[in-house]
């Protein structure tokens, strides 16, 4: 009989390993084989990313809205720029971009690269276009050499600075969670609480339809019946299916990542889950996504997937802003 037991313990630790061990973050970091990371590139990078230079009246730096004190979001409902203009958007984590394949709540744009001048040329962010921002830095002549290391024989260009933005982000990567100790085995990482959340997270609450992998997204646009006048992915492909349609955020961190959605207007986690969890604000809003349905989740059912939630939260990432900036 006891024989039975340990055997039975045993086969369930070895098939919870190998149901869970996908919601782990991959060890190796992907990048396109026209951009490799190199130590070089991700420094200058980070440089570029602190750097308030690349806006307009050198006040807006990509680390104004993506803050790591804050998760790499900003805490505010909508982005803000240069003389306090005030975009349309939530500020979205830039945590695990490097897995990601659509970029922006809309989905414009298809890989970091392609991603990183947007924030600068947008008029209520930095508002700086592309050209001009190359000859400002082409001023600094201690960005010349940099450019040189990284980008040997390209040196400075807006596909270059781009590229070395986008490296840098590659490297923002989540680190372990209580949730990841407990995929690794560690059964008192994590409350039951948590582990009844997350079971209804992946059953009757059908989140894992949109939040799936270790990242908790399958990078598809939805619509979620907000009934905002925000008309998303519409904007990009005028398909009528895509009106109203967002991208699905990772979940990694989500609990300090707050306001929530496209339009930053929820303001606690509770509430995002109580939404998500029951067909969004407008039930019968015209071009709700078809599988995003009312699936009755009652507030005791909402509470466990917020225990759940708090459990992907990292330890709060420490980078440094550059102690200065090339001169």
């Amino acid at each position: 009989m006891i024989r039975i037991v340990i055997y039975f313990l045993f086969s369930a630790s070895i098939l919870h390993a190998y149901d869970m061990k996908h919601l782990l973050r991959p060890e190796y970091i992907p990048a396109p084989k026209n951009n490799p990371i190199t130590k070089e590139k991700v420094e200058l990078g980070k440089l570029l990313f602190f750097d308030p230079r690349l806006s307009r009246d050198d006040t807006i730096s990509c680390a104004t809205c993506h803050i790591p004190y804050f998760y790499w979001t900003d805490g505010k409902s909508k982005a803000i720029g240069i003389k306090g203009r005030k975009g349309t958007r939530n500020t979205p984590t830039i945590i695990n971009g490097a897995y990601q394949s659509l970029f922006f709540w809309d989905g414009r744009a298809n890989s970091l690269e392609e991603q990183a001048l947007g924030p600068v040329e947008a008029k209520a962010e930095m508002d700086l276009p592309a050209d001009e921002m190359v000859e400002k830095l082409k001023g600094i002549k201690g960005y010349a050499k940099l450019f040189e290391n990284a980008f040997p024989g390209v040196g400075l260009t807006k596909e270059t600075v781009a590229a070395a933005i986008a490296t840098f982000e590659r490297t923002v990567v989540s680190k372990e969670s209580p949730f990841d100790r407990w995929v690794k085995g560690d059964q008192d990482a994590i409350s039951d609480e948590a582990k009844e959340g997350f079971e209804i997270f992946r059953n009757e609450g059908k989140c894992k339809s949109c939040h799936s992998g270790f990242n908790f997204t399958n990078d598809s646009l939805n619509n979620i019946a907000l009934g905002d006048d925000d008309i998303g992915a519409y904007v990009i492909n005028k398909n009528p299916i895509w009106k109203g349609s967002f991208k699905t955020p990772t979940l990694r961190n989500v609990a300090k990542t707050s306001p929530y959605f496209h339009d930053g207007s929820v303001h606690t986690l509770e509430e995002a889950v109580y939404i998500c969890g029951n067909g969004g604000r407008y039930k019968d809003l015209k071009g709700r996504s078809p599988f995003f349905r009312d699936r009755g989740l009652g507030m005791e059912e909402v509470r466990k997937v917020v225990r759940f939630l708090e459990t992907l939260t990292e330890t709060r990432p420490m980078v440094e802003p550059p102690e200065e900036f090339p001169k």
